[in-house]
């Protein structure tokens, strides 16, 4: 099936309390903030993705961060999923239709048909977000992760990768034994839009 076949707050408004990392922009600490105060994440670990910085957060169900790392995204930009994509084989795929879709998911680790792990975002639509897979050797993977800025950071068909070594240290430890909130912020429009009560 499409990219899958590849790849309780103590007190509510502590969620994200200090949550002033330099690589955040502020519609991601705003999002963190709403996730506390209005108890959204329901008592889950959560994890966000800001499409525009190419980087994800991961925080426990108390909100507190445990980590961060560069991530490479949807090579088009956009913030919906094209109907039916996840019933396509990749080849095709239509570039214009590559995104990472915008919105809050509910996740939970799985693994894929080859056995490797994922943490599986939206079935329909066949989002993940796993380890970095290796690619050709002109997408460059390993390297656009490593590099300063996100702007190389737009390559894969959709799924979110990660380096390995954050996939396994805060990742999975985070979903381990149970499901968890995504949030994925838009690109195209306001978090808001997506984002409230």
């Amino acid at each position: 099936m499409g990219l899958v076949a590849l790849c309780a707050f103590s007190t509510a408004a502590s969620a994200g309390a200090g949550f002033g990392h330099p690589s955040a922009s502020t519609e991601a600490r705003q999002v963190v903030k709403w996730v506390g105060e209005s108890g959204d994440n329901d008592g889950l670990p959560f994890l966000l993705v800001d499409k525009v910085a190419a980087r994800v957060f991961v925080f426990n169900a108390a909100g507190e961060l445990q980590g961060n790392d560069a991530a490479l995204l949807g090579s088009a930009r956009g913030d919906k999923t094209a109907q039916g994509i996840g019933d396509l084989s990749l080849s095709a795929i239509r570039p214009e239709d590559r995104t990472t879709p915008a919105g809050r998911f509910v996740a939970h680790l799985d693994k894929d048909i080859h056995g490797r792990g994922i943490l599986l975002i939206d079935y329909d639509a066949s989002i993940a977000l796993h380890p970095v897979v290796p690619g050709t050797r002109k997408e460059r993977r390993a390297e656009r992760l490593r590099s300063e800025t996100p702007d190389d950071n737009r390559i894969s068909f959709g799924c979110i990768n990660v380096p390995a070594a954050f996939y396994n240290a805060v990742v999975r430890p985070a979903f381990t034994g149970t499901a968890g909130v995504v949030y994925i912020l838009p690109e195209k429009s306001a978090a808001s839009d997506y984002f409230r009560r």
